[in-house]
Formats: C-alpha cells, structure tokens, sequence
C-alpha cells in the first residue's frame, strides 16, 4: 500500500524550494534579459574560386565544395550556357546535398530585354533570389573610371522590373574601379544613389579595400542593401595581395560582419579567393576552416 504522506512530503517541499527559487529569480531576469539568439548567415563559395576544377568536373566540384561544409554556392558566366535540362540537373543535385544558390554572376547583357526570359528561367530553375551583375562598363567609358555610371545603374532598374513578376531581383558586384573616386566621387556611390533601394549591392570586400575605402562605412551608408558579401581578403604587400586567405589580409572582419548583420541586411556569405599559395580546393578548405575559427 502507498504511503501518500511520504510521496507528498517531499514534492510540496520541492515546490517550496521551486517557487522561492522562481521569485529570486525574477528580478534578475528582468534586469538582464536573455540576448535574442544571433542571426545564422549561410557561408557559401563564389564558384570562381574553383573555376578550373569546375571545368573538369562541374557536378564533382559543387559535390566537393559541399562536403567542405559550404551551405551556398554561386554560379559565374560559364553557367549561362547551359540548357534549362542541364540547370534542372544542378537544381537536383544541390537539393540532394542540402545546398542552395542564392545568386548568379552575369554579364551585363544578361538583363537586356532580349536575354531576359533565359536569364529568368536559369535563375528560376536554379532557385536563384538574385541575379547580380558581375561588372559593367559605363557608358561613354573613359580612363581611370569616368564615364556616365547612371547608365549602369539604369541597366539593373530596368532588369529588376523586368525580373520582378518572377520574384528575383537584380544585384550588382563591385570591384576596385566602383570605389576609385573620379572627380571626387565615387562610380559606385552614383550606382546606389540611383537604383531602387531592392537592387542588391553585393560587396567585395577585398577589393574595397584595395581602392582605399572602408567597408564599415560603406555598409552603414547603405542600410538593408548588403544583401551578400564576397569574402575576399586583401594585403598592400606586393607579393601578396589577393592571395592571402581569409583572415590573413588587413579586412577588419569582425567589425565587417557587426555592420553586415546588424544594419547591412545581409542574407547569405560567399567566400572567394583569386588563388593563393595553394591548390583551389584546399584553399576553399582553409578558407572555411579560418571563417568558421572566427566566427565561433
């Protein structure tokens, strides 16, 4: 037979002990309340950092780029000569490997209206959110950067409305020439100042800091428009420059990525590498393994 005095006993003391315990409690948790949990930012692989062993063996290299630990890929140019069967196929093996593509690289006639219904359709397949331009040319273009940038930036609200019954959206990718000022102003300032504010301006960071211009500040001029970054790192040393891995060069990371996360609006990272003392493949490796050390 069940003594239910002894079983009781101690529960009610437990709950005694609980409810003081709760009531202590309180007033701390009020004054110092749990931090929200910190925002996960896929970390991806510009697939240019792998481009030769993508020639080799495209499907081998996102499969290895995955097993690596990258969460995202983006495609460049050669990816605009597939059919929309040989997108399909990407599209199932990234799914197979629990990877996404958040963006592709193009050239700028991809969003021209006679390339337009291809560009959405790769893209679409692909599950693409944006489709950046890798580089343009100004129109008028002269030396050292001048040139009408406004054309530019006519080019991506153009493909953005265009692209927008299909839900993507257009981005642009800068490199040192954007941040080189000409006349006192910089080209990619103008590109900002007159694209719709859901035109993406994806920044590369290396070559930011390559012309002279602090990332930290870029982003904080463009709230909610640094949708993704290129994780490129850069050295003034002659003999090294690009070709320092990430987190070796002079890029202020931890500061790059408060601003991206909390002000930026970034999404999703790409590493990218121009080529270091080391073969592309492990280069991505040690890239990643370094990414995932300063991040933990």
């Amino acid at each position: 037979m069940t003594n239910q005095h002894s079983t009781n006993q101690p529960i009610n003391q437990l709950s005694r002990r609980s409810f003081l315990a709760l009531s202590a409690a309180v007033p701390f948790a009020l004054r110092y309340p749990l931090a929200p949990p910190a925002k996960t930012i896929p970390i991806g692989i510009e697939l240019y950092s792998v481009r030769n062993a993508l020639k080799q063996d495209l499907q081998g290299t996102v499969r290895a780029v995955a097993q690596m630990g990258y969460q995202c890929v983006e495609f460049f140019s050669p990816y605009y000569e597939w059919t929309e069967a040989q997108a399909k196929d990407m599209r199932k093996l990234m799914d197979d490997l629990h990877i996404r593509c958040y963006s592709t690289h193009n050239d700028a006639a991809n969003l021209k209206k006679e390339n337009i219904e291809k560009t959405r359709a790769l893209n679409t397949i692909l599950g693409c959110k944006y489709v950046v331009v890798a580089s343009a040319k100004p129109a008028n273009d002269g030396p050292n950067g001048a040139g009408d940038w406004s054309s530019v930036a006519d080019l991506l609200n153009a493909g953005d409305e265009l692209l927008a019954p299909s839900g993507l959206k257009t981005g642009y990718h800068n490199h040192e020439r954007e941040f080189t000022p000409v006349d006192g102003k910089r080209p990619i300032e103008t590109i900002a100042a007159k694209t719709k504010k859901s035109v993406m301006l994806q920044l590369d960071v290396g070559t930011c800091i390559q012309a002279g211009s602090d990332p930290v500040a870029w982003i904080k001029q463009n709230p909610g428009r640094i949708h993704s970054l290129h994780l490129k790192d850069w050295s003034p040393e002659p003999d090294k420059g690009f070709k320092v891995l990430f987190s070796e060069g002079t890029a202020k990371w931890t500061e790059i990525f408060a601003a991206a996360e909390s002000v930026g609006g970034a999404e999703y990272y790409l590493m990218e590498q121009e080529g270091s003392r080391l073969s592309e493949t492990d280069t991505a490796k040690a890239c990643l393994d370094a990414y995932k050390k300063l991040r933990a």
